[in-house]
């Protein structure tokens, strides 16, 4: 049985004035992915894949074209529906981590949760359950100054499960790590799409976006190349 898609693009384009002149960070982008798949998007600086990661991740809108999140037709949404969709549909993973100092693990984690005004026994089972996820049982009540890096991104990856979103936005989540930290931070990624996670990596490094599933590139604000790397578990 096919799955359906969670993110359809039809002839999306972005532009951005500068001075006089309109400048096209993307253009005619037709992109599908599926439920489940495990993308990663990678260009050199300047290619696009940051305004096509706003846009995916509803932070920002195209200049034409038609953007589709979960059967939701977001180049028609207001502002107000688009948090609203932001907070339920996309769970965002950044590469600088974005905790709050002064809340501890589990603080942190539940923040999403009281924006969507969940009751406090269903947040906190959500809560377990993400720390359980990625592995940081024994460390609910630590602040993120007294964590490691890799401790602190698994908080953020956490942070970003715990509203069931219908996918996982990365950007450059190995970024700020060390080699071997980034590389448990992949495995950790591959073990949630293993699971059932819909996961959109960016990246500029070939190396790291080898470890999804599908590899798009974009360059110049344009898909160069959409290529399926690593047959899905079934």
């Amino acid at each position: 049985m096919k799955e359906k898609n969670i993110i359809e693009m039809k002839n999306i384009s972005k532009a951005y004035r500068m001075g006089n002149k309109d400048y096209l960070a993307i253009r005619n982008i037709n992109l599908k992915i599926s439920k489940g798949e495990f993308v990663a998007i990678i260009g050199p600086s300047g290619a696009g894949k940051t305004t096509l990661m706003n846009i995916m991740g509803c932070l920002d809108t195209p200049s034409e074209g038609e953007y589709i999140l979960d059967g939701i037709e977001i180049t028609k949404c207001r502002d107000d529906k688009l948090a609203e969709i932001r907070n339920k549909k996309i769970g965002f993973i950044f590469q600088t981590y974005n905790l709050l100092p002064r809340l501890n693990v589990y603080e942190n984690i539940e923040l999403p949760l009281i924006y969507m005004g969940l009751d406090s026994k269903e947040s906190k089972k959500r809560v377990v359950e993400a720390i359980e996820k990625v592995g940081l049982e024994t460390h609910i009540n630590h602040k993120p100054s007294e964590l490691s890096g890799g401790q602190m991104q698994r908080v953020a990856i956490a942070r970003a499960l715990v509203s069931n979103p219908s996918i996982l936005l990365a950007d450059e989540p190995t970024g700020a790590l060390d080699s071997k930290t980034g590389s448990e931070i992949l495995k950790l990624l591959q073990k949630l799409n293993n699971v059932g996670h819909t996961i959109v990596l960016i990246t500029h490094d070939k190396d790291i976006a080898k470890e999804a599933r599908r590899i798009i590139t974009i360059k110049d604000g344009i898909i160069t190349s959409d290529n399926m790397v690593k047959e899905v578990n079934l």
